[in-house]
Formats: structure tokens, sequence, C-alpha cells
């Protein structure tokens, strides 16, 4: 079984799209998306198997668009802790595994202060950062970088979540600056088939290949 973890610079960065693009690549494994906690009304796990057709499982849900731990204290719930969601995905039967994490690669997921990094930690998984186009993406992607290097995690690429069709400037340099980019998924790719969207994301992540050997 390989593990990739995916995280964001951000939340609403285009995590669950990107998640469904790696998935809908990998046809040929079995692959299971993991969302170890779902918080607010979103349910990326359905918007997964809409795009990619992929076994999905959600560890918790929470009704409040929080952090994790946040969102577990208000509800009286249990929080998901890092080491409960390496042993669940241990037990999957797949070849691939994807965790998408809530937020970003630092956001809590307990009062202990457990976070996404601890996940991939515990799992020896590469992490794959999801970046905005646009102002802002070079600070936020650099200090999630730095945060992975000082917990030794390799990063296995950058893909940036929604490429709008008409870029500025600043998302066009953003490309260039942000080193190796895996790939650009196109903004609004969430509302194709799943047919439209596996030639999107194929022609958008020409990179991909050379990402799945590294990790």
């Amino acid at each position: 079984m390989r593990v990739i973890v995916v995280t964001g610079t951000d939340t609403g960065v285009g995590k669950t799209i990107v998640s469904a693009a790696l998935a809908a690549l990998a046809q040929e494994e079995r692959v299971a998306y993991v969302k170890p906690a779902q918080t607010g009304d979103d349910d990326d796990a359905a918007v997964v198997a809409r795009l990619a057709g992929v076994q999905t499982h959600v560890l918790a849900r929470y009704p409040d668009p929080l952090a994790p731990a946040t969102a577990a204290r208000r509800a009286g719930l249990a929080p998901v802790r890092p080491a409960d969601v390496a042993e669940y995905v241990r037990q999957l039967d797949a070849d691939l595994v994807l965790i998408e994490g809530a937020g970003g690669l630092l956001v809590h997921f307990d009062e202990e202060g457990g976070t996404l990094a601890d996940v991939a930690q515990l799992l020896d998984a590469p992490v794959i950062v999801v970046a905005r186009a646009g102002l802002g993406t070079l600070n936020h992607t650099a200090l999630t970088l730095e945060a992975l290097d000082a917990r030794e995690l390799e990063c296995a690429g950058v893909v940036i979540g929604s490429w709008p069709r008409e870029p500025d400037l600043a998302a066009r340099c953003n490309v260039e600056d942000l080193g190796p980019v895996l790939g650009r998924i196109p903004e609004a790719a969430g509302d194709l088939s799943r047919e439209a969207f596996l030639a999107a994301v194929r022609e958008n992540m020409e990179a991909y290949e050379h990402s799945r050997d590294r990790a």
C-alpha cells in the first residue's frame, strides 16, 4: 500500500478536486480516499466518489465549519486523533490511499494539538501541497514547505487547485516562482462529468507520472 497525504496552503484552495484528480489518474489501482474529519455542510467524499468512482471513508463529521478540534469540542463529540487515522488507513484493502486534511497542514485535529503532519509522519507518507493562484500563494506555500522540512516529510509536489480561465499576472508568475508545479486543475473542473473531468485532469497534470514515481 502507498499513502499520499493531500494538504493545502489554506482552506478552500481545491484539495478535494486535487484528491479526485489523483484518484482518477490512478484508475488501474485500487484507490481509497480518506477524510479524517469533515466539518460544516460540505461532503468532500461525495465529490471524490462522483468524479473518480473510488471508495471513500469519512472518520468523523462535525456540523460547524471550523477546525476539527474546535468543531468537535463545540459539538460535544470525540475528536479524531492522528494515531486513530493511521491505524484506520493501515487496515484498508487498497493499493493507494489518499488522505485529505481539513484546512492546512498544522490545523489541529484534537485538543492535544495533533495535526495532518502527524498523520503523514506516522504513515511515512509524502505530501502533495495544493495552492491557490494569486497573491499570497508564495508565502503560504513557503510556510507549508518549511513545516514539512522541519518534520523531515517529503513534499511530492505542488498543484494549483483552481486555475482561472483568465489568469492575471500574479497567477502566471506563481507557476514560475513556485518551482516544479505538478499541474493546474482548471477552475470549475468539479462541475464536469466524470469523463470530462478525467480528460481535463490528464491534460493539466503533465508531470503526474514523475510525481507518482517519487511518491
